[in-house]
């Protein structure tokens, strides 16, 4: 008999010990590209100008590879923080970045 994908996962994660979270709703505040990432990236090319799309692509592969090395774990380690508070809101959830 095959077990379905998600019975074998369940068991693997009790056996791991692991707890098992609720989804919270739905909310793009919750993707890392979306309340991380692209925002910080869209300040950056504010007021920018490109005469190709190949410029564009350049600058910001650049501004990508000038990031710092914790840049991006920096990003999933505030999803907690996102998570708990979309969660605590029920998805009525919408955080500025500064």
């Amino acid at each position: 008999m095959h077990l379905p994908t998600s019975v074998l996962a369940m068991g693997k994660l009790r056996v791991l010990h692991n707890e098992l979270l609720e989804h919270p709703p739905y909310s793009p505040e919750l993707a890392p590209s979306d309340f991380y990432l692209f925002p910080k990236l869209k300040l950056f090319l504010t007021g920018q100008h490109f005469s190709s799309n190949q410029e564009a692509i350049t600058v910001v592969e650049g501004y990508f590879a000038d990031l710092k090395k914790n840049h991006y774990r920096d990003g999933i380690m505030l999803l907690e923080h996102h998570w708990n508070k979309c969660i605590r809101l029920q998805g009525d959830y919408v955080e500025k970045l500064k």
